[in-house]
């Protein structure tokens, strides 16, 4: 591993002991220093005055089976058993929010995200400069950087900018930032069954969207990490950071990258149990916890370290956590007639 700035094995930001436990820690997305009670990182939402976008798909009712077993699935995340809900039709959109539309909520709000508010955020150093300074990393995870200044317009930190990336999805916003930008734009974020049937596109009982193969005929349909991990990103499927929103081919329902570019933000509490006895109907998670569920895997899978880059995987942070990887979708309740 290089040991320059962008690897550099300093001083941990969290050993991730407990987490690391059941869901390899900080491997696929780091947590800030520990958990907060929710009254610390609660924010005044805005009241609406966005709108909705354009581009909300409808998934039809119906029973679905979510989960996985197979040789595929980490166990100790939760994925199993696989198992039955029962969903009323809703909407989500097709694609993650962008720079772009985040900047127009901000624009309209003056909203500051929790990034901005700490002055920091993680960025994966393999995507600082080769003399980049040292800085605390994390433990289990040193590919991960404590970077001053980064947020979601200096994706890499202040030496860097979203110009020519304005369609790509917008990165370094917490759960209780995408919760804001839900609020302002009349939507909510998906449950975590909502996003696994919008994401499995009408197949079930296979680990992508598009079924069991990671790249169909030698091509690539997702974007994910190629090479030797973490120091050599070959991107072979285009990108080495994040991609456009609507790169690849969408699923079945419509919806691009659902696997890969980015984690996404869910409603849902993260309870590696709750599976074993969750209602059959609606289910939205347990009523309380320390983490809030992420879906979909990032640019950084890889299946040396990390094949959570499936429509069945599991992972969470802190409700006021934030990096390089981490964006969000929303969704919707059907209109009433």
């Amino acid at each position: 591993m290089a040991t320059d700035g962008r690897y550099a094995d300093s001083e941990a930001v969290r050993g991730d002991e407990g987490y690391a436990a059941t869901m390899s820690g900080a491997c696929c997305v780091p947590g800030r220093d520990g958990p907060r009670s929710e009254s610390e990182w609660n924010k005044v939402e805005p009241s609406g005055g966005g709108l909705a976008p354009a581009t909300l798909v409808t998934v039809p009712a119906g029973r679905y089976r979510m989960g996985d077993e197979s040789e595929w699935s980490y166990p100790g995340d939760g994925e199993g058993p696989v198992h039955e809900v029962e969903l009323t039709p809703f909407r989500i959109d097709r694609y993650a929010v962008t720079n772009r539309q985040f900047n127009e909520f901000v624009d309209a709000t003056g909203w500051r995200t929790d990034a901005e508010r700490f002055e920091w955020s993680f960025v994966f150093g393999g995507l600082l400069p080769d003399d980049f300074p040292p800085t605390r990393g994390v433990e289990s995870a040193p590919w991960w950087r404590q970077v001053m200044g980064a947020d979601w317009r200096h994706p890499e930190g202040p030496h860097s900018d979203v110009e020519g990336r304005l369609d790509h999805p917008v990165v370094h916003v917490s759960w209780v930032d995408a919760r804001a930008y839900c609020s302002w734009t009349g939507t909510r974020l998906p449950t975590e069954a909502e996003w696994e049937v919008a994401a499995r596109g009408g197949i079930d009982g296979q680990p992508f969207p598009w079924g069991d193969q990671l790249e169909p005929g030698g091509v690539h349909r997702m974007n994910v990490f190629q090479g030797e991990f973490p120091g050599g990103n070959a991107g072979a499927d285009g990108y080495i950071g994040t991609g456009p929103v609507d790169a690849f081919d969408p699923n079945g329902y419509g919806l691009h990258n659902v696997c890969g570019n980015v984690w996404e933000w869910c409603m849902d509490w993260l309870d590696v149990e709750y599976y074993r006895t969750s209602p059959v109907e609606a289910p939205r998670g347990p009523s309380a916890g320390s983490l809030r569920v992420q879906r979909g895997g990032s640019y950084l899978c890889h299946s040396s370290y990390c094949r959570r880059y499936r429509v069945s995987a599991r992972f969470g942070s802190e409700p006021d956590s934030s990096s390089g990887n981490v964006g969000f979708r929303v969704a919707a309740d059907p209109p009433t007639s």
